[in-house]
């Protein structure tokens, strides 16, 4: 495993730069994550799929479907690739701090 720094901040990461333990993400570790994603600013939009994503892990312990991400967020699969150009399951999962979801590549 890896360790991520950024700033004062230091995670053990997987190959992708995921985070391993998602126990210790905060929002700070989230702006941290960001610029790996070429994101250099988290926006209320940004925020709205980062704490949807996160609501929805620890409640089912698996990311959203993609479909399931837009409809409940109201955004479309372009906007959300606006948000994070890595898209939502590399970029918007890994902000929101969880494991990498299955079938990313």
């Amino acid at each position: 495993m890896a360790i991520f720094t950024h700033g004062n901040i230091s995670l053990e990461v997987d190959e992708d730069g995921f985070i391993q333990d998602p126990e210790q993400w905060n929002e700070e570790v989230a702006k941290a994550l960001a610029t790996t994603e070429g994101v250099s600013e988290l926006t209320e939009s940004h925020w709205k799929v980062v704490h949807y994503l996160r609501k929805y892990f620890l409640e089912f312990g698996v990311a959203p479907m993609i479909r399931k991400l837009c409809k409940e967020t109201g955004f479309t699969l372009k906007e959300i690739y606006e948000l994070f150009p890595s898209g939502p399951a590399k970029g918007a999962c890994k902000v929101a701090g969880l494991p990498k979801p299955t079938g990313c590549v």
